[in-house]
């Protein structure tokens, strides 16, 4: 029973929960749709909705050329959204359809960095509008995005319910890669550090434990030859016989007190 649930999970044979609201987080039903959207309490994936507005169609009502607008509007939001982790995915949507229209998925490297992202980012507003970050189960875009669009042969439009992703220019998809470099290079960094700081740790360990070796009386007695050894065990005989001998000399002396 479990492993047919977790086969027709999101497909069309899924009775119970929404197959498009599984696969691009988004539905055109809303929440009258009469399928369950099973919305995720944590993911990698953000989805921040109609956060791209392009610009108005032209007076023939044709749409027109967006992609400077685009590039600005990309690279504005990736450097803010860049402060909070590793960006491995970055998808805006040109769908025309009302669930869809101008949605903004981000794809974080860690959980951890995606629920930074939603605490910072809720709330604020962008261009007079407010920005409501949600988490998306959105994980693999391969199987949320329209193949027949990238083919340039699909027949529904704007309003198709697959992802219709703009395209991004080459110069804006090595800034999503750079920030995992950088990522990397600060990880790289603070293990160095670390490294440094283990091997001026040992080193002074080491030091320390030169001096105590070349101060102990019992390596030097080790190092030195038989004659010398000699002498030093003579020395420190006599240093005990004296030292005996002046312990011995009060308590002979009481007596003869007490007979005078």
């Amino acid at each position: 029973m479990a492993d047919r649930y977790a086969r027709i999970l999101g497909t069309e044979e899924d009775k119970v929960n929404c197959p498009f609201y599984y696969k691009i987080g988004a539905c055109r039903h809303g929440d009258r749709c009469s399928r369950t959207h099973l919305r995720p309490h944590f993911s990698q994936t953000l989805l921040m909705p109609h956060l791209y507005l392009p610009p108005p169609p032209g007076p023939d009502g044709q749409p027109v050329d967006d992609s400077e607008p685009f590039e600005d509007f990309y690279e504005e939001i990736l450097d803010e959204l860049a402060k909070f982790g590793e960006l491995e995915e970055m998808h805006v949507l040109e769908n025309l359809g009302d669930h869809m229209f101008g949605n903004v998925y981000i794809k974080f490297h860690t959980e951890e960095e995606a629920e930074a992202c939603l605490k910072t980012m809720s709330g604020r507003y962008y261009a007079g509008r407010l920005v409501a970050p949600e988490y998306s189960p959105v994980t693999d875009f391969r199987e949320a995005r329209c193949r027949q669009f990238d083919e340039a042969t699909c027949n529904r439009g704007g309003y198709c319910n697959f992802m219709h992703l703009k395209y991004v220019p080459r110069h804006l998809r090595r800034l999503v890669r750079d920030t995992r470099k950088k990522r990397k290079k600060k990880k790289s960094r603070s293990r160095s550090r670390g490294r440094d700081r283990d091997r001026k740790r040992s080193r002074s360990r080491g030091r320390d434990r030169d001096r105590d070796r070349k101060s102990s009386p019992a390596r030097d007695f080790k190092r030195s030859g038989s004659e010398e050894r000699r002498a030093k065990i003579a020395a420190w005989n006599k240093d005990r016989s004296d030292t005996s001998k002046e312990a011995a000399a009060p308590a002979a002396a009481a007596p003869e007190q007490k007979e005078a």
